[in-house]
């Protein structure tokens, strides 16, 4: 669980990527998230989507190489939405202007959307599946989460389709048990 004798952040605050390219990496994000540039010059820009003064930075700098998939790292960034409607509202949104997912899962915990942003960063964006801690505590330490951590794939056009036809969130959040699953696809 962690050492208890260190103090805990209350929160994440921001997240920086360095880039080649700022102008590039700067649209993406900010059309992403919908964010505000809250600064920007020839170097770093700072983007805000809530409350926070900023929440993603981005530094250009020349040296950097393209990213390389099978070095050690940063997986992935997550953002998170308030309902299965807005995690799937947002994907359309982003899909009108192109921007497509490379792996759409129900983990089990969280329903989930990856994306890649054009330096290859993956980002995964979710609803929480669970209306309580307690229950997706439980969940992640069942039997059916033991055997596949990883989760089923998902088809968000489907799910928008049911939930229009009145199907509830709760039960389009429940995931569908498919045996054992060891590995996230390649790419993602």
């Amino acid at each position: 669980m962690g050492d208890a004798s260190i103090l805990r952040p209350n929160s994440l605050a921001h997240i920086v990527f360095r880039t080649r390219d700022l102008p590039r990496m700067l649209d993406f994000w900010a059309t992403f998230l919908g964010a505000e540039r809250v600064f920007e010059n020839e170097f770093i820009a700072f983007l805000r989507y809530d409350q926070e003064h900023h929440r993603v930075a981005i530094i250009q700098e020349q040296d950097t190489g393209s990213c390389v998939p099978t070095a050690a790292g940063l997986h992935h960034v997550a953002f998170s939405y308030p309902s299965l409607r807005a995690l799937l509202r947002a994907h359309q949104e982003r899909k009108r202007l192109q921007i497509v997912p490379g792996w759409c899962v129900n983990h089990g915990p969280t329903t989930s959307i990856y994306y890649k942003d054009p330096d290859g960063n993956a980002i995964e964006t979710q609803v929480d599946n669970f209306d309580t801690i307690e229950e997706a505590n439980a969940f992640m330490t069942s039997d059916e989460f033991r055997q596949n951590p990883i989760g089923t794939d998902i088809n968000p056009e489907e799910l928008l389709r049911q939930l229009c036809s009145g199907i509830c969130e709760s039960a389009l959040k429940r995931r569908v048990e498919i045996g054992g699953r060891e590995s996230v696809p390649a790419g993602v």
